[in-house]
């Protein structure tokens, strides 16, 4: 896991001083089911603590996000399994993004194989959800 931590003040940016949002990238899928969960189980811990959470999928791990997929992943590291993480994650408010160019090298559909709730993005808008968040974990 790397664990950045964002400066106070932001160039350009009039940010609310209460508001709190951390970003979770996920970078693994199926070949590496503890590392799949951690951005789910943080990201849901957050939220219970009424922060604002955002988990972006990159490289493999937007396979998490095609339909289908975790209902086959075993559970890992004793949390729960992913189709409830993920669901809850979801239910609870928070914001799934899923890299477009990793999707597409994937052969992942944009409009058809992407679990709901889910949405797309690219590199200039996920370096803007970093500049917004007061840490950003890489799992």
């Amino acid at each position: 896991m790397i664990v950045h931590t964002e400066r106070e003040t932001q160039k350009g940016k009039n940010m609310s001083a209460t508001e709190e949002k951390i970003l979770y990238i996920g970078t693994h899928a199926g070949e590496s089911p503890e590392k799949a969960a951690m951005p789910f189980v943080m990201a849901n811990a957050a939220l219970a603590m009424d922060i604002k959470a955002t988990v972006v999928l990159q490289g493999n791990g937007v396979y998490l996000a095609r339909k289908g997929y975790v209902d086959n992943m075993l559970p890992a590291g004793g949390f729960p399994p992913l189709t409830k993480l993920m669901k809850d994650f979801i239910d609870q408010g928070g914001k799934l993004l899923v890299c477009v160019p990793c999707i597409k090298e994937r052969k992942i559909s944009e409009t058809t194989d992407l679990v709901e709730g889910a949405q797309t993005t690219a590199a200039g808008a996920l370096n803007i959800e970093a500049m917004e968040s007061k840490a950003v974990f890489t799992y």
